[in-house]
């Protein structure tokens, strides 16, 4: 995921949770956080329970990312994010809590009075992290259409140039799905689960040879013991949780997207 990728997201994330972006750059965000955030990021629960039980004004903190900080300018003061950091971590949390499915319409400028179809659209969004003594995680994004099965990869990024709303816009109607949500999950599931299966095993390989050496380090220290103490069990136990390869798919959030027919084509 690119520093453009993460500064989309998080831009999109706290419009969506009415937290108003106050600066921003290309490089860097500065929101006011809405109640409902401050409580989700900001571990303050003391001050929430306190304003709560006294019944004062409430009074959400800002709060300042940077996003790429090889670009950010000078004098701007906040928390780096990246992927796979703890603060950008959180707020898929967040998110997934959030808005874990959604259903938005596209809307367009109508055209006279006529009434126009839209296809609806399942996208799921998840994490592939491939785990050892080393993690690399990759973000997939997949549309699925509900009618002829058409299935656009980087989904969420084509969503970035449309104009999205909650409530069905005027002048449009929805077409029924031919194929039910269920199994469309099941299709992007199985895509996900290839794509986990063909990733080049170089990075599983190399884990395992630094495993390899880090266990023969370990039996060259305990060689001499006959019964091998509970040290011994602990640290080669150790050594597997560490280094064994392992693959983990997380769904990040998804939803239903009602959108003209014209759009992949």
């Amino acid at each position: 995921m690119r520093p453009p990728d993460i500064h989309q997201y998080l831009r999109r994330y706290f419009l969506a949770n009415d937290s108003p972006i106050l600066e921003e750059s290309p490089s860097h965000l500065k929101v006011q956080l809405s109640v409902e955030l401050d409580k989700e990021l900001m571990n303050r629960p003391f001050y929430w329970h306190y304003l709560e039980k006294t019944g004062g004004v409430p009074n959400p903190m800002t709060l300042t990312l940077i996003t790429d900080n090889n670009r950010c300018p000078e004098g701007i003061k906040g928390e780096p994010v990246h992927f796979g950091s703890v603060r950008l971590a959180q707020i898929f949390q967040s998110a997934k809590k959030l808005g874990a499915f959604v259903r938005m319409y596209e809307q367009k400028q109508p055209v006279g009075q006529s009434s126009h179809p839209l296809h609806p659209w399942l996208c799921m969004n998840a994490n592939v992290a491939f785990q050892c003594d080393r993690k690399k995680d990759v973000l997939l994004s997949l549309g699925l259409n509900l009618i002829h099965g058409q299935i656009v990869p980087q989904f969420f990024e084509r969503l970035e140039s449309l104009t999205l709303t909650p409530k069905i816009p005027d002048y449009c109607f929805t077409l029924s799905p031919m194929i039910r949500v269920e199994s469309g999950m099941k299709r992007l599931q199985k895509m996900i689960r290839t794509f986990a299966e063909q990733e080049p095993k170089d990075w599983a390989k190399s884990a395992m040879e630094r495993w390899e050496s880090d266990d023969a380090l370990l039996e060259a220290f305990y060689e001499q013991e006959e019964d091998k103490p509970e040290s011994y069990v602990a640290e080669k136990q150790a050594l597997k949780e560490l280094y064994e390869p392992r693959i983990k798919v997380s769904l990040v959030n998804g939803g239903i997207f009602y959108l003209h027919q014209q759009m992949f084509h």
